[in-house]
């Protein structure tokens, strides 16, 4: 550290990389880190060596490579984002972590509950800090639905009802192969939804699990449509929904939080109360976001990670996503062999 002209310390911005340039790091992650504060991109990542050049020139970055071990010889290298290809993910991260550096993990953390364990047990071998980009946490709505149902303003939270639907479009060809992928519109949509679903729950245990999904056929195919009901401890169930090649007029996604004395959905934040024996619209108002919940989301995630990688706020390490690993594989175990799966 220098000193600052007013007698303090001026701290050098943290060094990062980001490894992977497809959708998600073009459209959320670059954008975002080249205007956070305290921190520098200082190399990209992709085994496209053009594009990875084409978008170091375009957002001012220093360097470019096609592989990761290249990468990661760079001399002080803080942190690195992952958001290659699924399948990439676990051993990205732990070649990032081995080589010192902390780690993003852009979602799903790995391909199954072993592999985040493996993650885990890699950042604190290393001594290094780890997140996962678990992105819908971080939405201002979210925010705010969570200080009503930490408040007791619904009362007992008792369900989750959420889904996804998408209309088809073009994907990329990794992301048809479940080899590659992992799974299809399950671990796309209703992963991040199962996720926000047992945040807000402070996590119960997962009792039993039932779902069906719509796949084509071959054995590395991945499923278009899944519905999934869940039963988890404490009267707790959640219900969700996901569909990315829906036919209809327009794409939807929502998210709804009932308990004993009220309920609150998103998009729009709306929360009902029982007052006096009458449904009440209590919900906040305030300024309209001038940004979307998709980039507000990533922007506050992101800087949420660089204060805790400088210090400024308290490490958590997600070992919450070993159960919430767990629980996608009882939701593909289900679906797989159509009976219910008891966790």
């Amino acid at each position: 550290m220098r000193p600052s002209p007013a007698g303090g310390t001026i701290r050098p911005p943290l060094r990062v990389a980001v490894i992977g340039l497809g959708a998600i790091a073009q459209t959320a992650h670059l954008p975002v880190l080249m205007k956070a504060r305290g921190v520098q991109v200082v190399a990209l990542c992709d085994n496209d060596i053009t594009k990875a050049r084409g978008l170091a020139q375009r957002f001012g970055i220093a360097d470019a490579f096609s592989d990761i071990d290249d990468l990661l010889e760079m001399a002080s290298l803080d942190a690195v984002f992952v958001t290659t290809p699924n399948h990439l993910h676990e051993p990205h991260a732990l070649s990032a972590l081995r080589a010192g550096c902390h780690v993003l993990v852009e979602r799903p953390f790995a391909l199954t509950s072993r592999g985040v364990e493996r993650i885990l047990a890699a950042a604190k071998k290393a001594d290094r800090k780890v997140f996962v980009a678990n992105n819908h946490r971080f939405r201002s709505d979210v925010q705010a639905l969570v200080g009503f149902v930490n408040g007791g303003e619904l009362g007992k939270v008792h369900s989750v009802r959420a889904g996804a639907y998408r209309l088809p479009s073009a994907l990329a060809p990794w992301r048809m192969r479940r080899a590659e992928a992992g799974g299809g519109a399950f671990l796309e949509l209703g992963l991040p939804l199962l996720d926000l679903a047992a945040w807000i729950a402070d996590f119960p245990e997962p009792i039993r699990v039932s779902a069906t999904m719509n796949r084509s056929r071959g054995a590395n195919s991945v499923e278009d449509a899944l519905f999934v009901f869940a039963e988890l401890s404490n009267g707790f169930n959640v219900t969700l929904d996901v569909n990315w090649a829906y036919i209809g007029d327009s794409e939807r996604w929502w998210f709804e939080v009932i308990g004993t004395k009220g309920s609150a959905r998103l998009s729009p934040l709306r929360i009902i109360k029982d007052l006096n024996g009458k449904p009440t619209d209590v919900s906040p108002t305030g300024a309209a976001q001038r940004e979307t919940a998709f980039i507000q989301s990533y922007r506050a995630e992101i800087a949420h990670c660089i204060s805790v990688l400088r210090d400024e706020t308290p490490y958590e390490a997600p070992d919450d996503q070993v159960k919430v690993y767990w629980a996608l594989e009882g939701v593909y175990a289900a679906a797989e062999s159509g009976k219910e799966f008891r966790l």
